[in-house]
């Protein structure tokens, strides 16, 4: 056994034979003399090198010998450097489950649902080895990561080939510049419904102060309804042009109602990082007689606000503090659906170890329905101006009020028919899957998979039509993006690799005059936002982040049948320092395959 220190984390023993394949890894993640850019924190001893090129004298052609010294030299180069690699290996597989004590098939990832956490730093470089051990083509993107440069790695078919059965596909991420609560989960057809989602947590950095004291223990909670029907026969419902039924339950961890317990020291403080990974409902959070406190909203660092109840809408993720002060005994974790003709619900424990007392009667009631509650509660949400986020400098240091606005963009997303059959569509286009990802056409030239503008910056009177919807942006623009929902049900809306600053919501149609009621100093940045009925949305945005992005509604089935379009935000310079280039290892499919990467 040779020593070996991955990472930046505990020493690991690897066999020779693990080692040849950790540099073969190493050398098909860059081509050598280019390894030295990355900062792997790899102490690899150097006679350890040589043993395994004797080894190894010619691999696909090529005398490894003859790159001895280049590796040599990489490797000296990134002894001590910054940014550590965390490596998984994940086994995506179906099997049984039972969260509603019914028996399903769902997704599973290393035998898990939901799937293991990815547990990282900012700056973490993630190199996630997928194995598609399903019968179909799968497919995971990262809820919240931010993919810096490189939405080749975004995960959602317009940017990523999926994986095909049999075969595995290597993600390669940077967490660069974030912190905070995110979760990853299956972009491809309707596979979100069977599983295959998990929570990521990425911490701060040892030297960044965090405006709270550790706490006693960081809870990753999944929450979201869920439909005990299997998600291919959803699929052949909507495809059919005929509505899903309401979901069947909600669960919490992937486990139904009082399947979770939480164990908890008197006295002691525990994050909970919350995060609703269902399919369409707004779903409220409470503990029995614990008050909670509000200190992370995607990323951003929040003022302490202390809360009865949260609000978490489908596609967001929210981190509280709870301190263990009430009497020892166990206590309900309630959640359940809002603003919605049927209530569903579930509940989990909250107990104390040295409880006295199991949970009696009936939990906590939700908040009132009036959407009045919500709206104020999310508008009561703001960023913690002098805390510091990923980076040591206060999070108010950026005057987003400041800059000059360079485009405003209406978004209405609305139900539709067509060809009689029901769709939904952004600003009258309804959203189809081209035959190649979009970023892929985009890279190679290739022609006719999409049109740049063939979605409008706002609604128009036109029918509505099916398209591969593309909007085009400039690198670097300011833009003002305002959501407006003219529907009678709460609308969730994401943006793949950005976080933006929600400047103001609220009732009726938005105007120009709505722009003097706008949060132009402390408005929270975060990268899901809600659109409560016959109301808008405003948001800012800087588009700093050269690629081809989704933009899409959280609420599944609206996403499946065309509420989404993707965003290209374009750099005429084309150089590495705005855009990595298509990794080495990318899957080619449709017209791009047989293209050279």
């Amino acid at each position: 056994m040779l020593h070996t220190q991955v990472g930046g984390g505990p020493i690991c023993a690897l066999t020779l034979q693990e080692h040849e394949s950790y540099i073969n890894t190493l050398l098909q993640l860059n081509t050598p003399c280019k390894l030295n850019h990355l900062s792997l924190p790899i102490r690899i001893h150097l006679s350890l090198i040589v043993v395994v090129l004797e080894r190894m004298p010619r691999r696909n052609g090529v005398c490894l010998w003859s790159l001895y010294s280049c590796v040599v030299f990489c490797l000296v180069a990134i002894v001590n450097a910054e940014d550590p690699y965390r490596f998984f290996t994940w086994n995506v597989t179906y099997g049984d489950i039972y969260p509603m004590g019914i028996r399903q098939q769902g997704i599973l990832i290393n035998g898990q649902f939901p799937g293991p956490e990815i547990y990282s730093v900012t700056n973490d470089n993630l190199i996630i080895n997928v194995f598609n051990n399903l019968p179909e083509p799968f497919l995971i993107s990262w809820n919240g990561v931010q993919q810096r440069r490189n939405s080749y790695e975004d995960g959602v078919y317009g940017t990523t080939c999926p994986i095909p059965p049999g075969q595995n596909f290597t993600y390669k991420l940077q967490v660069k510049d974030q912190i905070g609560s995110f979760y990853y989960f299956p972009s491809l057809g309707f596979q979100k419904a069977a599983g295959g989602f998990g929570a990521i947590k990425i911490l701060s950095r040892p030297r960044i102060p965090v405006p709270f004291p550790d706490p006693a223990d960081d809870y990753s909670i999944l929450i979201g309804d869920w439909y005990t029907t299997n998600h291919t026969r959803l699929e052949k419902i909507m495809d059919l042009g005929w509505r899903l039924p309401f979901p069947d339950g909600v669960l919490i961890n992937g486990r139904g109602d009082g399947g979770v317990t939480y164990n908890v020291e008197q006295g002691k403080t525990y994050r909970l990082r919350i995060s609703n990974v269902g399919l369409q409902n707004s779903l409220n959070f409470r503990i029995e007689g614990h008050s909670m406190t509000l200190v992370e909203v995607e990323g951003t660092h929040t003022v302490q606000t202390p809360l009865s109840s949260l609000d978490v809408h489908v596609g967001q993720s929210y981190s509280v503090l709870v301190t263990a002060d009430q009497p020892p005994q166990d206590y309900y974790i309630a959640v359940s659906s809002r603003f919605t003709s049927q209530n569903i619900n579930t509940t989990g424990i909250f107990r104390y170890v040295n409880s006295v007392k199991a949970v009696s009667g009936t939990p906590p009631p939700p908040p009132n329905t009036d959407i009045t509650w919500s709206l104020n509660q999310a508008r009561s949400i703001r960023t913690n101006l002098t805390a510091s986020g990923p980076r040591p400098n206060p999070q108010g240091s950026y005057h987003y009020g400041q800059i000059n606005i360079s485009r405003t963009i209406k978004i209405n997303g609305a139900a539709s028919i067509i060809d009689r059959k029901q769709r939904y569509s952004v600003n009258g286009v309804s959203f189809v899957t081209a035959d190649t990802p979009l970023k892929l056409a985009d890279y190679f030239n290739i022609s006719g998979v999409f049109k740049v503008g063939s979605i409008p910056d706002e609604p128009t009177d036109k029918a509505p039509y099916l398209d591969t919807s593309v909007m085009g942006a400039n690198f670097r623009d300011f833009v003002e993006i305002v959501f407006e929902n003219r529907e009678n049900i709460i609308q969730s809306w994401h943006l793949d690799g950005y976080n933006f600053f929600v400047v103001g919501m609220d009732g009726g149609r938005w105007s120009d005059k709505s722009r003097n009621n706008y949060n132009l100093v402390d408005a929270v940045s975060r990268c899901t936002v809600q659109v409560y009925p016959k109301s808008w949305t405003a948001i800012y945005l800087g588009l700093d982040n050269v690629g081809m992005w989704n933009i899409r509604n959280e609420f599944w089935v609206r996403r499946y049948l065309g509420e989404q379009f993707y965003l290209r935000v374009y750099s005429p310079v084309m150089s590495t320092r705005d855009e990595y280039p298509l990794p080495q290892n990318a899957l080619l499919c449709g017209r791009a395959v047989g293209k050279s990467t």
